[in-house]
């Protein structure tokens, strides 16, 4: 078994772990990555499967998220805007199609006005909201108690109206049925893109991709690591004190004064800590679970779509797959439509034949697209709910009344132990932008640790 001593052990080689470790470096400590897959990256992923590149995690670029395309810049990556030219689609309660363009719905008036009423409502309560510190608002107790649909509910009995604001925090994003999160944690997820208005506006949250993919960020941050990133190597045993840490795999065993959990929280339980975290942890990480949500692409010959002046962007709370956009790469002559199964619907699914499920979801995306979308050259389905070392998607949120009791301690550190990943960022919370954010703070206040411990020494 090999013996490393380092500085700092990070355990994940997500964005989140691999912009630490390059932090840490370049502040002078010594780093080994620990990452439990045969790869990079963890929620960043894009593979070539029959011959069509897929992002089958993460792909898109927000105008806000600075930090990470901070971190595309500085690598020399290169963007590209999401196509969107033409009309967009939306499939009503009747199932009838209505082409549209703009932000809004092609609803009623009554329900238009509706949901502007009560989107107005949700910016002015987002904008009081700290996402590093949702749970300090005056309000975040009571906001935690409410269900996210029941608060919609207390507003309006326009059940289309509901459906739709619903759908932007609960399927689409947290993926989870809007009854079984609260209100305050629906508000952290607008707060953390800036407002409930940026967090429905598909131009403004999906607006840019990589090229060639986003999983560069992380290879790109892990190559100029080295041999200090080992891979296959999921860590059993951490024993920590408070001079540090101790971690083992099935070939390594490594040493550091500290260490960065830099991975989803539904996997701290993978690890046997010695001795064990202290209760407080154990009990917030049971309040934590992850949404689930098929990522579905369908690659075509061409971007038909576009010959009938549609843009691919499409929303129905009544289809199977909610929404699904234009996900044709740089460069490419294919078209590749994306579109998404969340929640409830992704459980029911799986409950079929894989050959039934591919059915049921090209019926849904023909829907928006006409018969041609039922015939795509490659169509592969993004599972994260069968991914041993991730175990669903996009990330991890709290449950009723958990954000309040809980949110303050999320970050909070363990001894010599750190916590960085997505799943607790403020700003960027759930994308590849909040991992990179929690990667800098968590390298930044080891940092500090390490020059106090060094000051208290050298007196």
């Amino acid at each position: 078994m090999a013996e490393i001593t380092r500085d700092v052990l990070i355990i994940g080689a997500g964005a989140a772990g691999l912009t630490a470790a390059n932090d840490l470096r370049t502040a002078g400590l010594s780093v080994a990555v620990l990452e439990a897959r045969d790869r990079v990256g963890g929620r960043l992923w894009t593979d070539v499967i029959e011959g069509a590149m897929l992002e089958i995690g993460g792909q898109w670029v927000s105008p806000d998220q600075d930090a990470l395309k901070d971190t595309i810049a500085e690598l020399g990556l290169e963007t590209y805007s999401r196509y969107r030219e033409g009309d967009s689609v939306y499939v009503g309660p009747d199932g009838t199609v209505h082409r549209f363009t703009g932000e809004m719905f092609p609803v009623s008036a009554e329900t238009e006005a509706v949901i502007a009423e009560i989107t107005a409502l949700l910016d002015d309560m987002v904008a009081e909201i700290d996402p590093d510190r949702p749970w300090e608002h005056p309000m975040a107790e009571e906001w935690d108690h409410v269900t996210w649909d029941a608060w919609l509910r207390q507003q309006t009995d326009d059940d289309e109206a509901v459906r739709n604001l619903a759908f932007a925090t609960g399927s689409a994003m947290l993926t989870k049925p809007t009854h079984t999160f609260s209100l305050l944690q629906s508000l952290l997820m607008a707060a953390s893109a800036g407002s409930y208005s940026n967090l429905v506006d598909a131009d403004f949250i999906l607006d840019k991709r990589v090229v060639g993919g986003l999983q560069q960020v992380p290879i790109r941050l892990a190559e100029r690591l080295g041999d200090d990133v080992h891979l296959n190597q999921p860590v059993r045993t951490l024993e920590w004190a408070q001079d540090g840490v101790v971690a083992t795999t099935d070939d390594h065993t490594v040493r550091a004064r500290f260490a960065i959990l830099a991975h989803a929280p539904v996997l701290y339980d993978r690890i046997s800590f010695v001795p064990p975290l202290p209760r407080r942890q154990h009990q917030l990480h049971q309040h934590l679970s992850m949404g689930f949500v098929i990522k579905v692409h369908a690659v075509y010959d061409r971007p038909f779509w576009r010959e009938q002046g549609l843009s691919g962007t499409a929303f129905s709370p009544y289809e199977l797959s909610h929404e699904a956009y234009d996900n044709t790469n740089h460069g490419d002559e294919r078209g590749t439509l994306v579109g998404f199964v969340s929640d409830q619907n992704a459980d029911d699914l799986f409950e079929l034949s894989a050959e039934e499920r591919k059915e049921r979801i090209l019926e849904s995306l023909s829907h928006y697209y006409g018969p041609e979308a039922k015939n795509p050259v490659v169509y592969y389905e993004s599972d994260w709910g069968t991914e041993e070392w991730t175990r669903g998607a996009y990330a991890a949120s709290f449950d009723m009344g958990g954000l309040h009791r809980y949110g303050a301690d999320l970050r909070a550190a363990v001894g010599p132990i750190h916590f960085a990943c997505s799943d607790m960022a403020g700003a960027g919370y759930q994308h590849v932008d909040g991992a990179i954010r929690m990667g800098r703070l968590a390298a930044a206040n080891i940092v500090e640790s390490a020059r106090a411990g060094a000051t208290v020494e050298a007196g």
